[in-house]
């Protein structure tokens, strides 16, 4: 489990109050009974709805360091009727694993609007899921990637620059760039660590790739926040970007990787650009 802030566990209380003050003793199949001073259900009623102590449901509510378990806020989530978006909120705050979330590979289709806003881009552009899966890429991106995402079944980034070797012909000054992408991957994967799909592909990497072995095991992690790159395409010679990442807000598990193309470098003029 994350360490929570006492601003998260604050939240978490207030959003536990809120959500039990929009339900009635009928949302449970209880009576009205007597009177309510308060809308909404009791704490008792929802201990009891979800099978946990009232002390349990006060202390969450009072913001107290305590935590639950993934089963116990699953519990929660249903007598507490959650919507997806409330009951991901609520996971969230917790700062707990939705034993109900997908795992990597599955529930991982592209939302057809983020497909068709790919498709739109013009510069190279590509999706990547949790385990840095290619889910969809235009064709400027397919051109670019050769090797990776113009041919083949395996889209994985991390199996292309580990594995492929023209990924070391494409990618200029390979080792540092290969060295700082397994930092950016370990660094996002401290979030999905019980994830079998990312025990899977990384248990694979160290035993296919000596180089990928010793990075993961001196555990690095840099911030992925893009920049200049480089390639060396084998038509159309040294390329210049500039990349961009974003989070689709439909889904956060995903990456938009946009690369914008800048002017090359002009020989002779070492570190300046064409004009």
């Amino acid at each position: 489990m994350t360490s929570r802030s006492e601003s998260q566990r604050r939240a978490l209380g207030d959003f536990l109050r809120a959500q039990r003050a929009k339900l009635g003793p009928a949302s449970l199949g209880l009576g009205e009974g007597q009177r309510r001073r308060t809308p909404g259900l009791r704490r008792e009623e929802v201990a009891q709805g979800c099978g946990m102590s009232a002390t349990w449901v006060t202390w969450l509510e009072q913001g107290r360091d305590v935590s639950a378990s993934p089963a116990a806020l699953a519990s929660l989530a249903r007598t507490l009727q959650l919507t997806p978006a409330e009951r991901a909120y609520l996971f969230e705050l917790a700062g707990r694993r939705d034993p109900a979330a997908p795992a990597a590979g599955e529930g991982m289709d592209v939302p057809a609007a983020l497909a068709e806003a790919v498709a739109a881009i013009s510069a190279p552009a590509y999706v990547l899921d949790r385990v840095w899966n290619a889910r969809c890429w235009n064709a400027p991106a397919a051109r670019l990637f050769v090797g990776w995402l113009d041919r083949g079944s395996d889209r994985n980034l991390l199996r292309y620059v580990f594995l492929e070797p023209q990924a070391r012909t494409v990618i200029p000054d390979w080792p540092a760039r290969a060295r700082r992408v397994l930092a950016e991957f370990r660094a996002e994967s401290g979030r999905h660590l019980d994830d079998p799909a990312l025990t899977a592909l990384v248990e694979a990497l160290r035993a296919k790739s000596p180089v990928f072995a010793r990075g993961w095991s001196a555990h690095e992690v840099v911030e992925p926040i893009g920049g200049e790159r480089s390639f060396d395409h084998p038509r159309d010679g040294r390329l210049f970007y500039e990349q961009t990442v974003f989070t689709p807000a439909t889904r956060p598990d995903f990456r938009l990787v946009v690369l914008l193309p800048r002017p090359k470098v002009r020989r002779g003029g070492r570190g300046k650009r064409a004009r």
